[in-house]
């Protein structure tokens, strides 16, 4: 079971009667859980990704950049995700917020220039920023050409 059916299966199965407690706490509780699994996988590739013998912060730019194209593309598409409120909100916000980080990639920066590393750090910059709007085009553009998901109902 992946990630997104696992959320799906847990929101259906815990929602809903109108106005009950369960469906006010359904958000909070799957933004959590999607919250520790963005931040565990975060945390994975960091181990992972090591990079030996370089001081440029290779792996956070690239799950930063990763988490552009993801974000970007599951906003644009519309899948069948986007008829629960709760578990987009816990995909875009709990998954991919804990996922990346503007946090990490600020301290980051401000160790290079602390080390005497001034234009890594300028290089880091730029790159984020400008590779982050690369990959968030990137995955529009993907959300875009690719085929939408058809509703229940649909032939």
């Amino acid at each position: 079971m992946t990630l997104l059916q696992g959320l799906a299966t847990l929101s259906g199965n815990l929602l809903f009667t109108a106005g009950s407690e369960k469906e006010k706490l359904m958000p909070y509780l799957l933004i959590g859980i999607a919250g520790a699994c963005g931040a565990l996988l975060r945390y994975g590739l960091s181990v992972l990704l090591v990079s030996e013998g370089t001081s440029f912060p290779w792996v956070t730019l690239l799950i930063n950049y990763l988490g552009c194209l993801l974000l970007t593309w599951l906003n644009e598409k519309k899948g069948p995700f986007q008829s629960n409120p709760a578990l987009n909100t816990a995909i875009t916000t709990g998954f991919i917020g804990s996922f990346t980080t503007f946090s990490t990639f600020s301290v980051e920066t401000i160790t290079l220039i602390h080390t005497g590393q001034i234009l890594l750090a300028l290089l880091y910059l730029l790159l984020s920023v400008w590779g982050g709007f690369a990959f968030a085009w990137l995955g529009a553009k993907l959300a875009s050409s690719t085929t939408p998901y058809a509703k229940e109902g649909d032939q």
